[in-house]
Order: structure tokens, then sequence, then C-alpha cells
């Protein structure tokens, strides 16, 4: 059965609502893509209106962003160090908006989505001074 984004009603009694319709095309979603750490893999997704989307199915560099320097390299990711969204995603290593990962530049969080813009983004994490 798809996912749906169409009203269901809600009553707060609990009580039983009759749909005045069925579910229609336009209201359906899908499932959530998992950005895996890996070969470079997209494809293409149609959405509502006609147009494109790219989405990234795995992905292995990084645009990443140092503000010390002030400028974006794009390096290779080497590793996922810590996924907010979901503590199981380090050993997977999926990649969402939030992640740590580990660059040849050092730590950085990524910024971007990269299951809806097919690009990673991430900025360089500032090392903790040791005094």
């Amino acid at each position: 059965m798809p996912i749906w984004h169409g009203e269901r009603g809600k009553k707060k009694t609990g009580g039983k609502i009759n749909l005045y319709r069925r579910k229609r095309k336009f209201e359906r979603g899908s499932n959530p893509l998992m950005t895996k750490l890996g070969k470079e893999r997209k494809s293409l997704v149609r959405t509502k209106g006609g147009g494109r989307k790219l989405r990234a199915l795995a992905a292995q560099t990084a645009n990443v962003y140092d503000p010390a320097t002030k400028k974006t390299q794009k390096v290779k990711i080497i590793d996922v160090i810590k996924n907010p969204a979901n503590p199981h995603f380090i050993r997977r290593g999926i990649i969402t908006k939030g992640t740590t990962i580990e660059t040849e530049l050092g730590l950085a969080r990524v910024t971007s989505r990269p299951s809806q813009h097919a690009v990673v983004s991430a900025v360089v994490l500032e090392k903790e001074k040791k005094e």
C-alpha cells in the first residue's frame, strides 16, 4: 500500500469518520531514500507538475566549506561518524542532513539533503582547543 498524504479526518473521541472520497494520485507520497556511503549513484524522479528531481542513492565525495580559509573543496568522504537522525545509520553508512562525516579536511557536518538534492554539502567543524 502506498504512502498517503491525504487527509484522513481526525475525531477526538476516536469515532469512525466516513471518507467522502478515495485516494488521489497527487496525494501519494514516496518511501524515504537512504543515501549511502559508496560509489556515486543518482536517480531521476518525476515530481508533481512534470518537474524532475535528482536523488543521490550513494555518494563518495562532498563539497566541503572551510570557514577558516573561506573556500569550498570537493573531497572524499572517508566515514560516517555521527548521525542525529538515527544511531543505527552510522554502521549502515547512511548520510542525511546533520550527519557528521570524516573527510580529508577533517570532521564536517552535512548541511544539504542528499536524498533531495543529490549533492553532499558540508561545513568543516572547528577543532576544540585544549588548554
